[in-house]
């Protein structure tokens, strides 16, 4: 086998991909992940307002659909179709009228990190 010289190493590019490969992935893999589980997030914000939105909106309404408390709040539920579990929605009689809330603890797994995020929203229909 013979030598290599090493003036000609310098000048070598065998593999140089694969190192720059190796050195950018780990990054542009986070980015991806994160940015999709920011569009999860932004998901459920969304779904959550209009869950709760819809709830107070039945409750002054629809007083058939939306007789009572637990009525509403299962109205509330089937409204929302965010990614995460079941969110704890409340239904109380405010000075404003009918006032639903909702929250829900959005956990983003980001293979290193887990990093949970909690999430409210309310609404008030006259």
């Amino acid at each position: 086998m013979a030598k290599p010289d090493p003036a000609n190493l310098r000048s070598n590019r065998d593999g140089t991909t694969a190192v720059e490969f190796a050195i950018i992935a780990p990054a542009f893999i986070t980015l991806i992940v994160g940015s999709i589980y920011l569009c999860l997030g932004l998901f459920l914000v969304g779904s959550l307002h209009f869950a709760v939105e819809e709830g107070a909106r039945c409750a002054s309404v629809n007083t058939t659909v939306c007789s009572d408390s637990s009525a509403i709040i299962s109205y509330a539920q089937s409204r929302y179709f965010g990614p995460a579990s079941s969110p704890k929605f409340s239904y109380a009689a405010a000075a404003c009228g009918n006032s639903v809330s909702a929250s829900v603890d959005y956990v983003a797994n980001l293979g290193f990190k887990s990093v949970t995020i909690p999430i409210t929203a309310a609404a008030c229909f006259p």
